[in-house]
């Protein structure tokens, strides 16, 4: 098993890590998909995760063998953003995982960064309605890397905003796409959720509520 490194930030994702947005985007992406006549299912929504919202219609359009242009394609994203954002208006704060806010605050009690990695633009609102905003000392915007996970560019600019070294950062990740991108990056990878799914992550632990700074960090 891989040695934890010393660690002074922590970058967390946040859908399927801190809070659980993923059946409202299954609804949003699977009302476009049948709207297109592209087959969806779960088997296909899994490799939308941890991917930005044009990667993943890029996959769905691939998926249901189509191509369009620029024009369609932004408005294809839009609608589908549209649906979505109708759907988390009414999230709050007993949205958050169990376990999601201690992990926030023994993070900062422990007095290491935090950022927030996500590949939703969506996520400065949605961590505002959650009521943990102030916990995050950064958000990454994801519209201001060049590439989305699996690239390693968000992780990466993370860092830099942080001014520390990647390998002084740890990842938390729900998606394999995302394990990946921790990985490209050179930091540590905790993975979140079913150790064969995550088979690359360097540790992995079932939920937010496992997550144990003190396996991790040496006070």
């Amino acid at each position: 098993m891989r040695q934890v490194p010393p660690i002074s930030a922590v970058l967390f994702d946040l859908d399927g890590v801190l809070t659980d947005t993923a059946h409202a985007h299954y609804a949003a992406w699977k009302r476009l998909a049948d709207e297109l006549g592209v087959p969806f299912d779960e088997a296909t929504n899994e490799a939308l995760k941890g991917v930005d919202r044009m990667g993943s219609l890029d996959l769905l359009l691939r998926h249901g063998g189509l191509s369009v242009d620029p024009e369609s394609r932004d408005a294809l994203a839009s609608r589908k953003n549209g649906w979505y954002l109708d759907a988390i208006q009414a999230y709050g704060p007993a949205d958050l995982f169990p376990g999601a806010r201690e992990a926030l605050c023994a993070v900062r009690d422990a007095g290491l960064r935090s950022a927030l990695c996500s590949a939703s633009r969506n996520a400065p609102a949605l961590i505002d309605r959650l009521g943990i905003a102030d916990l995050f000392d950064i958000v990454v915007d994801p519209a201001s890397v060049p590439h989305g996970k699996p690239a390693p560019d968000i992780f990466l600019a993370a860092a830099r905003q942080l001014d520390l070294s990647a390998d002084r950062c740890l990842g938390v990740e729900d998606a394999p796409a995302g394990v990946a991108a921790i990985h490209a990056a050179g930091m540590f990878a905790i993975g979140i959720g079913d150790p064969q799914v995550l088979s690359d992550a360097d540790r992995v632990i079932p939920s937010i509520a496992d997550f144990r700074l003190e396996d991790y960090h040496a006070r």
